[in-house]
């Protein structure tokens, strides 16, 4: 990556019911959806890796327009998100998260359908991987993928925030939009 090429990198922590996460952008879009109840250090950890030497800044204007959409998610009145993104990864992790993308609400993939999607059926564990590295949580939904029997696997931002999620999309899902 170029030295010169240090984008800012803008945060606020997003506080809703019982939520509470950070959420990061850049000037391209939304890049960083951080884990229930994580400390900062979650965020600052995963910035200095993807964007070294970039400044993260304080900033609940330019976030608004992202946590708009995602509380209305949280609260179930959103089921698609149509806010920019910015992704920073490889061409696979690239082409594993937007089949995440693909996902309905209120569904469910197995490891396996993703790897098949992207026509690397071999490449299960792979995209295990990819899906872990996954940096925006709940708009590329991850947590819609499940093990082939149907059971909640890993998640960057723990079981218990996977199944808060998989249950309020399954209330959504089953409720006239």
């Amino acid at each position: 990556m170029e030295k010169k090429n240090k984008p800012t990198i803008f945060w606020s922590l997003l506080r809703e019911q019982d939520w509470s996460f950070y959420l990061a952008s850049n000037s391209k879009g939304l890049c960083y959806v951080g884990s229930q109840n994580k400390p900062f250090d979650e965020l600052s950890g995963w910035a200095k890796k993807r964007f070294p030497g970039s400044l993260l800044v304080e900033d609940g204007e330019k976030l608004e327009p992202y946590k708009v959409e995602i509380i209305e998610y949280l609260e179930g009145k959103r089921k698609t998100f149509t806010v920019p993104f910015d992704f920073k990864g490889t061409a696979f992790q690239l082409a594993v998260w937007n089949a995440l993308c693909e996902i309905p609400y209120g569904q469910t993939k197995s490891y396996s359908d993703i790897a098949n999607d992207i026509n690397k059926p071999a490449a299960v564990r792979a995209v295990g991987a990819a899906i872990g590295a996954n940096p925006v949580l709940i708009t590329v939904p991850c947590h819609r993928v499940v093990g082939k029997n149907g059971s909640l696997t890993g998640y960057r931002g723990g079981l218990e925030m996977k199944t808060l999620l998989l249950d309020l999309e399954r209330q959504g899902s089953s409720s006239k939009e």
